[in-house]
């Protein structure tokens, strides 16, 4: 939030995600307002229209943050009816609703439930326009972190001891989804610089993944973050260059395989064309990765090519090509 980002925080009920907030808020000194979606009308946010000068206005709600010291909260955001999404956006987008402009430094973060089918009335929100605006968070309570906020807030030790004990009745292990997929963009780049630039290079090693898999998506995260942090080489390095580390951890070579396996699962006609005459050079390449991987793994792009070889074109025609000369 101190990038000027607005996080969206998704988990089940009773996880903490307001509790979260009115601790960062007392954390930073900071005003909290809670806005409940699901409750509102159009008019609750954007004010009722009055007449001044002529012109029609919209009279400030009673909620708008008076200084920049302030945390907008709005909350359940999928409960709440299309037509208050859509007026929201241009908070999202430009902080004011209409004639009221928040104070500059006004902090705004967002929260919903998960839509699946625990939750009555909650919408499936698939909008990319919409759901770029923010970089999303999945919430979901870890043990050791809740032991010590309940000895904190003078929580039952009978409840403590027996949370500890039976870990499985802290909460629903419900897997957290959205059903959409959350897609790189020019857009989310910059949001993810915005909120790196805030960041240290060991909260960067801590948090990176999880702040960019909520920005970019989880598969542009994963590749990212191995980039920052792991000696890596991309596909292009590796089957064009022939850049093959010597020794790879189990996690560094299925991140490469699977690398790969984008690579030639995305790959063109036009790319595939160019890379025919290339393909003795690259089955040279993969002999030699196949060297410094398990071999299940290194089957598992063999078995991908093989089905590609299958296709029309010049894709099919380049593994083809690839496959023959490894099998030699």
């Amino acid at each position: 939030m101190e990038s000027g980002e607005i996080p969206l925080l998704v988990g089940h009920f009773g996880v903490g995600k307001t509790d979260i907030i009115r601790e960062i808020a007392r954390e930073t000194n900071r005003e909290l307002i809670i806005l409940v979606l699901s409750q509102m009308e159009p008019g609750d946010l954007i004010g009722l229209p009055s007449r001044q000068d002529d012109k029609t206005v919209f009279l400030e709600p009673d909620w708008w943050p008076k200084n920049n010291q302030t945390i907008l909260f709005l909350d359940e955001i999928n409960r709440s009816h299309r037509s208050i999404r859509n007026a929201i956006m241009q908070l999202l987008v430009d902080k004011r609703i209409h004639n009221h402009i928040l104070p500059e430094g006004t902090w705004i973060v967002a929260s919903m439930n998960p839509p699946d089918e625990e939750y009555d009335q909650v919408d499936l929100i698939t909008d990319p326009a919409f759901l770029s605006r923010f970089f999303i968070l999945e919430i979901t309570p870890d043990l050791e972190e809740w032991l010590k906020w309940a000895q904190k807030n003078d929580i039952p030790n009978e409840i403590i001891k027996f949370i500890e004990k039976n870990p499985e009745f802290l909460y629903s292990s419900n897997h957290i989804s959205l059903k959409t997929t959350i897609k790189p963009s020019p857009r989310s780049w910059h949001k993810l610089g915005n909120v790196f630039k805030k960041l240290s290079d060991e909260e960067k090693k801590i948090f990176g993944y999880q702040l960019a898999s909520g920005i970019l998506g989880p598969e542009a995260a994963k590749i990212f973050t191995e980039n920052l942090f792991l000696n890596i080489p991309t596909a292009n390095q590796l089957l064009l260059e022939g850049i093959i580390p010597e020794k790879l951890e189990l996690h560094e070579a299925n991140s490469i395989i699977l690398r790969i396996i984008d690579f030639f699962s995305n790959l063109d006609e036009e790319n595939a064309k160019k890379l025919h005459e290339k393909a003795e050079i690259i089955a040279g390449n993969l002999i030699k990765f196949s060297n410094s991987v398990p071999k299940d793994s290194f089957f598992s792009l063999v078995r991908l090519l093989s089905e590609l070889s299958n296709e029309n074109g010049y894709k099919g025609k380049l593994c083809d090509k690839i496959l023959e000369k490894i099998s030699y």
